[in-house]
């Protein structure tokens, strides 16, 4: 535990605002050791920004979102002042500020009417100085929901427990009890039946919180949030469901970025590839290639792991930008025939050298390392070289530092140019070993407050300011090199302010185990609601043993299942510098079925894909909580549903369960009611394709060698299925792998069983061409709306494609549930019936 030094700053006054109009205040100390500032202001409807400053505890130089501009409807909150306290009504939320009962400025947030407020300040020890940071004290509101905070250990529920706020190369943790991990993103979310609220601070510094693991005779149960440097920039954000925080935060930190249409395809990947010289890795790597074919299983893409730069002499480190000649004789060539055969490549990339790196001398005299203050040299420490756990002295680069940034943005230059698709920006936690090492501060596109130059040290500017510029330099590099395609960073750590640049994440070093898979899931609810959208695991698991056939196919068949899907690993064993690899077909046993779960993956990408440009226009995750939208079913808010590790929503449609022991053949999975309008249930996806009743829990069979994991569509809801195979994208303008166009679409629907009495659904689903950037996409829109009576199934179709996109289908197969003879008719459309599929539902195209 880190010295505590608080300090309390009292004998505060108004400094501006405190009886006018205005919906903000400023208050002073006239403590005279502790000349801090507070201040309060509006900046939505329900968003508050508060600030706790002094000449020694200044505001962050590089805040992880940028500050927004004030933006208020209609007339504005009505504003109450009163003696030393203030009130700010906006509509559906209240916010005091009071610093006349409290020696401390006490902040409290309530909904009207309601006599508990959502969030409120522990008096006389709100705002205190610790050392050179600073702590903030809430009060701690038991039993209910926390989440957020990035990357947790499961459970999902962070309520009772503290953690650190840093990132650390946490290899082969422990999904339950590993803190920290990888990701320090400070935003925090209580959840209740009542309503939501959120605290998010906007630093780069190291901190902890405790999240009501703490309690005291004099102050109660709280809240305390740390930070190790710097003065407090913090947000207060309310709403009465999460989707409303969360979309709110994503309007202040950004909303997450597209992916290209085929990253969610299958991911392979393996360190053992890389690092092989006999066969060298390229031609491993063709096998490899060769074998997916073989064995029918579609792959989009390939994590080409960082032994590619192992130099070919000793000292055989790994060395970012370079390759190895002996393995990759012809790096281009390479990545032309891996195109041609339809996989693109995901290259690692490290921001650090190694002293035996063939630049770091270069790198060393042009200032684009850290600083040791104590010898003035490059600030050294031990970093990963060669096998695993294997490390040498190096430097990190300091992305502060114009020659830095530079070398790396073109580092990723070159590498598109050589055919690169995406970068993995890895090892990027920045595990520093003094505060005190100094940075540049010369790059023109870093903005340095007055005073803050004569501050360079890391701990001050904070070290995870370097993994979001990290991710800058990548993202700019990808972005010049083609402006008219969408930038793909992949990145392992995060801050806020790194996923405006990094298009998606994933949970690292995993270990391979059934709880691992189990609280894979807490971490990827937590993760979604923090903006990492396109986020996954490593399927089976990157570290340990190698997983039984029972586990490795619950798992790809979970996987199958979220945004990303990859397979990819470094299990060491005895073996620690080429290691072992998962591959799909390891178990001849099972290849039937992870083809089929894979080729399943394939046909849902219109609907997963609809999901990530849902993301992307509203910050709504597409892998969910069970009780996201179901705020007023009582049963989402007992224990086992808040853990979050058995079950999640995937869009609106799919209720995803999983099976967590070996052996089981059944699974309990709780079907969420918020009103009567859900009272329509869900239909089991596997047989015996049952409806099951909303509002209860639901035993559902799953035997590994039979139906698989539990999925249950909502009755009503709609996906959206393509072809089971990768095709091309409609915006790519080169098919060296003459693969099919993108010119099938069928939507599943799951009507009721018998007549809807009169209720209709509607279901709409996004489409773009798959590649362009941001700024240059064009989403349309589709809409299947249906009904039902005892005999048939009325269907209406619409096809916006007013935003000038335009689909490569032209007509749209309808089917129906396993078991549902019914036929379809269509007011508007000519309806064809064409039999059965494979699985015997019935199809029916409009055209």
């Amino acid at each position: 535990m880190a010295p505590q030094r608080e300090l309390i700053p009292t004998q505060w006054t108004a400094a501006a605002n405190a009886e006018d109009a205005s919906p903000s205040v400023t208050l002073a100390s006239h403590h005279k050791d502790l000349p801090f500032t507070f201040s309060f202001e509006t900046v939505r409807s329900n968003v508050f920004r508060t600030t706790f400053t002094s000449p020694e505890h200044p505001l962050s130089p590089h805040p992880s979102i940028p500050r927004p501009e004030t933006s208020l409807d209609g007339n504005g909150p009505q504003v109450t002042s009163g003696l030393q306290t203030k009130s700010i009504a906006t509509g559906d939320f209240e916010a005091k500020i009071d610093w006349q009962s409290s020696s401390t400025p006490v902040v409290s947030v309530s909904l009207p009417g309601q006599e508990k407020p959502l969030h409120t300040d522990i008096p006389h020890r709100s705002y205190t100085v610790d050392g050179q940071g600073i702590a903030h004290y809430t009060r701690y509101n038991r039993g209910t929901l926390h989440v957020g905070l990035g990357e947790k250990a499961a459970p999902m529920n962070l309520s009772g427990r503290k953690f650190e706020l840093n990132c650390t190369d946490s290899f082969g943790y422990d999904v339950y009890r590993t803190d920290p991990m990888y990701k320090n993103i400070p935003l925090l979310i209580n959840a209740t039946p009542q309503g939501c609220v959120a605290m998010f601070s906007t630093t780069h510094s190291r901190g902890s919180y405790s999240v009501g693991s703490e309690m005291d005779g004099m102050w109660g149960f709280y809240k305390s949030y740390r930070q190790d440097y710097g003065g407090l920039e913090e947000y207060v954000i309310v709403g009465k469901t999460l989707a409303e925080i969360v979309t709110t935060y994503a309007e202040l930190a950004g909303f997450p970025l597209l992916v290209p249409r085929w990253a969610f395809g299958y991911l392979s990947g393996g360190m053992k590839y890389s690092m092989l010289d006999d066969p060298p890795a390229s031609q491993a790597l063709l096998e490899v290639a060769r074998k997916l074919k073989e064995h029918d299983i579609p792959c989009s893409a390939h994590q080409l792991s960082s032994g590619y730069t192992i130099a070919e002499h000793h000292p055989k480190t790994r060395n970012v930008f370079t390759w190895n000649h002996h393995r990759f004789p012809d790096p281009k060539g390479f990545l032309e025939e891996y195109h041609r055969l339809g996989i693109r490549i995901i290259a690692n990339i490290k921001p650090y050298v190694l002293a035996s790196h063939p630049e770091y001398k270069k790198l060393q005299e042009a200032g684009a390392l850290f600083k040791d203050p104590h010898t003035g040299e490059p600030a050294t420490t031990r970093l990963w070289s060669a096998g695993g756990g294997e490390s040498g002295e190096g430097s990190h680069i300091d992305f502060t530092s114009e020659y830095g940034f530079k070398w790396w943005y073109d580092g990723v230059r070159e590498l598109c140019r050589v055919g690169i698709d995406c970068m993995w920006n890895d090892n990027n936690e920045y595990t520093v070993t003094h505060d005190d090492w100094e940075c540049a501060l010369n790059d023109p596109s870093l903005h340095v407050p007055d005073g803050a130059e004569k501050r360079p040290q890391v701990g001050f500017w904070g070290r995870f300011v370097h993994t979001e510029l990290h991710g800058k330099a990548s993202h700019d590099a990808m972005r010049d090199h083609a402006p008219d395609r969408r930038p793909f960073v992949l990145t392992r750590a995060a801050t806020a302010g790194t996923m405006r640049y990094a298009a998606s994440t994933w949970s690292g070093d995993n270990i391979t185990s059934w709880a691992g898979m189990k609280g894979a899931n807490a971490l990827s609810l937590n993760a979604g609601m923090a903006l990492m959208q396109c986020y996954g695991h490593d399927i089976g698991g990157f570290e340990g043993p190698q997983p039984s056939p029972e586990l490795l196919l619950r798992w790809i068949q979970l996987g199958c299942h979220s945004p990303r899907f990859a397979i990819n690993c470094f299990k060491t064993g005895s073996d620690n510098k080429v290691g072992d690899v998962i591959e799909p077909w390891m178990y001849p046993s099972i290849t039937h079925l992870v083809r089929k779960a894979i080729k399943r993956r394939y046909a849902m990408i219109p609907y997963l894909y609809s999901l990530m440009l849902k993301s992307h226009k509203t910050a709504i995750p597409p892998q969910r909580w069970t009780g996201w939208g179901y705020e007023a079913d009582p049963e989402i808010w007992t224990p086992e549903i808040m853990d979050g590790e058995k079950q999640y929503w995937l869009g609106d449609a799919l209720l995803v369960g999983g099976v967590y022991e070996a052996g089981e053949s059944k699974a309990r999975v709780y079907l969420p009611k918020a009103s009567e309008e859900d009272r329509w249930g869900f239909l089991n996806l596997n047989a015996p394709y049952d409806h099951l009743a909303a509002g209860q829990w639901a035993t559902i069979d799953a035997e590994w060698h039979g139906a698989g994991i539990p999925l249950l569509a909502k009755v009503g809801s709609a996906i959206p299925t393509g072809r089971s195979v990768q095709v091309l994208s409609p915006g790519e303008t080169e098919n060296v792998a003459s693969l099919p166009v993108d010119d099938y679409r069928a939507v599943e629907i799951f009507p009721p069983p018998k007549s809807s009495e009169g209720k209709a659904w509607s279901n709409t689903w996004y489409e773009d061409d798959g590649v362009a950037a941001v700024e240059k996409v064009k989403i349309s829109a589709y809409t299947i709306g249906y009904s039902s009576t005892d005999d048939e199934v009325e269907v209406k179709f619409d096809r916006d494609e007013s935003s000038g996109f335009v689909a490569p289908w032209k007509t749209l197969v309808v089917v129906l549930p396993s078991g549902d003879d019914r036929i379809v008719r269509s007011g508007a459309a000519k309806v064809t019936d064409l039999g059965r599929d494979g699985q015997g539902r019935r199809m029916f195209e409009l055209s």
